[in-house]
């Protein structure tokens, strides 16, 4: 490809091939824009790996209240009630359009939706697609709309390395790709990049979502939100793959349980048992593991000899490994799934820098809070597309005043960046853990290196850990294990956090911290 992208000019730019910006740029249409994707469409997009589905309200006995209701259940205090309504109400239509767009849903024989029960959800209301590939089917159903589009021009292979920035307003995208770094010029970018599970070494996130757009807006200067939330999927596959295969929740739902390699079933006497919040029992998970026990989804009996026709996807890479889930236990150990921070955005998607829009998963709407509630995640995404697309065709289009000098940056590198994360922000924290984070990552994200953009996510995450002294959702300090009764958002920019970083790394430790286990 031609470095010369001076026909594409001044229309929006999209960075991220995931479902929200898939469906974001389909939204636009018929307005011209330009989607930019570090890899081939769907390659490196979490959105592919989703085995659980939507949450909507679609069945008789079912609500978007009672959908809401668990929603800010789950979100343990930090839900934006209002936010969380409107999106909720939203889900049924937008499973409705993805099914226009060629979505194929699981029916049940009647044509009516099947729909299936996942943790912490009082009714059946996960919409499934081709059992537990859910994901796979909608991102080929989005591609292969986005391809069709004649409004999209996609770039492939192509990764934003910096926004360019005057007076708190986007001029533009510096980017690069295999013939060197290319200026785009626009003053109106959408960043839909997703998570960060590539900054941790257990993930069921693609090693290539490390957290890119949260570096690119903190560079930008703006606001991010509840970094410190990292939800840890309890039933990640215990093997060597990467990124983990993911035992989706919906097993669970069908009756499966947890046991250890004793044969005890250890969540039976908590609220919920295994269907508890994710946090909970990954938390459980994790606490057997380290006293010594391997851990086992237990799926013999429920859902049994029909595991292979439900969930073809966890059965084909369980046969891989040797293991028949109908006569075997699945092996199983937490590994990071979601980030429920993000950058702040108003209900439109708007960051606090002009020109800048986030959704999906690099997004903090307010709909998780503290702890998402299962297949919130990808609804999300469908969902809050259509009104990210209607504000950014509503924005204005003003003159691009500068233009930016091409300069090489680095290709980012997070290998560097995941043992240190891995130690500190991990299903169990501690005050020491964090800081020896903050130590380890601080020179690395004040360099110019490959593995500075991820350094400067894992240590704004890690400051943020460190000045939330409760334990709330996704967020377990052992120094802190009770939650505090006001629930407040945490806020931080990149200044802030290299200011706060800086005063921990200057101030000499006075004690030994201990390993996480």
């Amino acid at each position: 490809m031609s470095t010369d992208t001076s026909a594409l000019n001044n229309r929006p730019v999209i960075i991220g091939g995931g479902a929200a910006g898939l469906m974001t740029a389909l939204q636009l249409a018929p307005e011209p824009v330009l989607l930019l994707s570090k890899a081939p469409l769907g390659a490196e997009a979490s959105s592919l790996w989703a085995q659980g589905g939507l949450a909507a309200a679609m069945g008789d006995d079912d609500a978007p209240a009672l959908h809401l209701a668990d929603t800010l259940a789950a979100g343990a205090g930090l839900c934006d009630e209002a936010v969380a309504r409107r999106i909720v109400d939203a889900a049924p239509a937008a499973v409705e359009h993805l099914a226009r767009l060629g979505v194929a849903f699981d029916r049940r024989g009647d044509g009516g939706w099947r729909l299936g029960l996942e943790a912490a959800h009082g009714r059946n209301r996960i919409v499934h697609a081709t059992g537990d590939g859910t994901g796979r089917e909608i991102m080929r159903a989005l591609i292969a709309a986005v391809r069709r589009c004649p409004s999209i021009s996609l770039l492939e292979g192509v990764e934003a390395r910096r926004l360019i920035v005057e007076d708190n307003a986007i001029k533009g995208v510096l980017a690069a790709n295999a013939e060197g770094p290319l200026v785009i010029d626009s003053g109106r970018v959408v960043l839909a990049t997703g998570g960060i599970g590539g900054l941790f070494l257990d993930s069921t996130n693609p090693a290539g979502c490390f957290g890119q757009g949260l570096a690119l807006a903190a560079r930008a200067g703006a606001r991010l939100s509840d970094l410190e939330f990292v939800q840890f999927h309890p039933t990640a596959f215990d093997g060597p793959s990467r990124p983990m295969p993911l035992v989706t929740e919906a097993v669970r739902g069908d009756g499966a349980t947890l046991i250890d390699d004793t044969g005890l079933r250890f969540m039976a006497d908590q609220p919920g048992a295994e269907l508890a919040p994710r946090d909970i029992v990954a938390r459980a998970v994790w606490h057997r593991r380290a006293q010594g026990h391997r851990v086992f989804l237990d799926a013999r009996t429920h859902p049994g000899a029909d595991f292979a026709k439900r969930y073809p996807v966890i059965s084909a890479f369980c046969k891989m490994a040797g293991i028949d889930p109908a006569t075997d236990p699945i092996p199983v150990r937490p590994a990071v799934h979601y980030h429920m921070g993000g950058i702040a955005v108003d209900a439109e998607g708007r960051s606090t820098v002009d020109g800048l829009w986030a959704c999906g998963e690099v997004s903090r709407t307010g709909l998780h809070g503290a702890n998402r509630l299962a297949s919130n995640s990808l609804m999300e995404a469908i969902v809050c597309a259509s009104w990210v697309a209607e504000s950014v065709n509503g924005a204005g289009r003003g003159p691009l005043k500068t233009r930016a000098t091409l300069a090489a940056l680095p290709s980012s590198d997070a290998s560097g960046v995941r043992p240190i994360l891995s130690l500190g922000l991990g299903v169990l924290r501690d005050r020491h853990g964090i800081e020896r984070t903050i130590r380890g990552l601080y020179p690395i994200a004040s360099g110019t290196g490959a593995a500075s953009d991820p350094a400067l996510v894992g240590l704004m995450m890690a400051v943020a850990a460190f000045r939330r002294e409760e334990s709330r959702g996704g967020h377990f300090r052992t120094d802190f294990p009770d939650t505090l009764p006001s629930a407040v958002p945490s806020s931080l920019t990149l200044s802030d956090a290299f200011a706060a970083a800086r005063e921990i790394v200057e101030t000499p430790s006075l004690s030994v911290g201990s390993a996480q286990p």
